[in-house]
């Protein structure tokens, strides 16, 4: 049994080893399309995020896909910000608490979802990716 009475929450940092696993355990042939995303973790989603998303609480977005997904990109666009996919730490160890899965699986199930986002994916792709990797 875990002795939890000396444990604490996961830093930035860690839950940044946790995604960089979970990203390692992707699909190569998936991998290889992300070779300029950037995953950044964060506590929680700014305020101007949340306004433009219109969501209330910072604890309901768990993370978020930034840039313009592959689909909808032209060779004409001109990419002022490179894409991005935020983690939101503390929405997350907040999720994690109240529901019966481990942390590695929810950080990959948003990995893979707000990477999916960039690609244009559909939630049945984002679902056969996941279980590829495992998560």
């Amino acid at each position: 049994m875990t002795d939890w009475s000396a444990r604490e929450a996961p830093s930035l940092a860690e839950l940044e080893t946790i995604a960089d696993a979970a990203y390692a355990r992707l699909p190569s042939r998936f991998r290889d399309l992300c070779t300029d995303l950037i995953i950044r973790i964060e506590d929680f989603p700014t305020d101007e995020v949340l306004d433009g998303l219109g969501i209330e609480s910072p604890f309901d977005l768990l993370g978020l896909y930034h840039g313009v997904d592959l689909a909808r990109q032209s060779v004409m666009d001109v990419t002022t910000m490179p894409e991005m996919v935020f983690l939101y730490r503390r929405p997350i160890l907040d999720y994690w608490a109240e529901h019966e899965e481990t942390l590695g699986h929810i950080v990959s199930h948003v990995l893979v979802h707000e990477i999916g986002h960039h690609f244009g994916l559909s939630d049945d792709d984002m679902e056969r990716i996941e279980a590829e990797a495992g998560g």
